[in-house]
């Protein structure tokens, strides 16, 4: 139960369902961590805040969530240690529901690990890492988890505001094909108000 409890987080934090549960499901392998960018120069105290989930990229979406995929908001929130408590924010059955977890620096700026594991029975590892931001518009971010020795990877769409470009979008079709993922791994997320436009 807190497997799967915990595969629903880490996809869409329990709004999709998600064919990864199949056994008969193929996940394409994770590209290496060395191909993956890593934002030179990484400030970490001007990423912190408040992020709307605007697409996802990974091994285990398909073409059949889209339209389904609701928006939510990640807020990453600057501790002293440099570590960021990560609160994600969501609609699910009516009601606002919360996922707090803790990223912790890893060797490199912009690359973290999770921090809280052991509130996550089974991952073996979980690694993030900020391919590219700007920081008052969007970022990029990649997260890699093993669990049961099966690589999960995904990358997410942030932007401050709601609204996605087409400039930007382009950009991440772009960035997703290079981590060896097709179109059919791409879904962009339906906007809503409940829950994520609260303080």
């Amino acid at each position: 139960m807190a497997l799967s409890l915990l595969w629903l987080s880490f996809t869409l934090l329990g709004a999709l369902q998600t064919q990864a549960q199949s056994s008969n499901l193929r996940l394409l392998p994770a590209p290496p961590l060395l191909r993956v960018p890593l934002q030179p120069d990484f400030q970490d105290d001007q990423f912190q805040g408040k992020w709307y989930v605007l697409g996802l990229a990974g091994n285990a979406f398909g073409k059949e969530e889209q339209g389904k995929f609701k928006m939510y908001t990640t807020t990453y929130e600057l501790k002293e240690d440099g570590s960021y408590n990560v609160t994600s924010t969501l609609l699910r059955d009516g009601k606002c529901s919360y996922w707090i977890r803790t990223f912790v620096p890893s060797f490199q700026p912009g690359q973290f690990n999770l921090g809280n594991r052991k509130n996550f029975p089974g991952i073996q590892s979980y690694t993030v890492r900020v391919a590219s931001t700007n920081y008052n518009e969007f970022a990029m971010v990649f997260f890699k988890k093993v669990s049961q020795n099966k690589e999960y990877f995904k990358t997410t769409l942030y932007g401050r505001t709601k609204q996605l470009t087409p400039e930007l979008k382009e950009k991440f079709i772009r960035f997703a094909k290079s981590l060896g993922l097709t179109d059919d791994h791409i879904i962009f997320s339906v906007p809503v108000d409940q829950c994520i436009d609260d303080a």
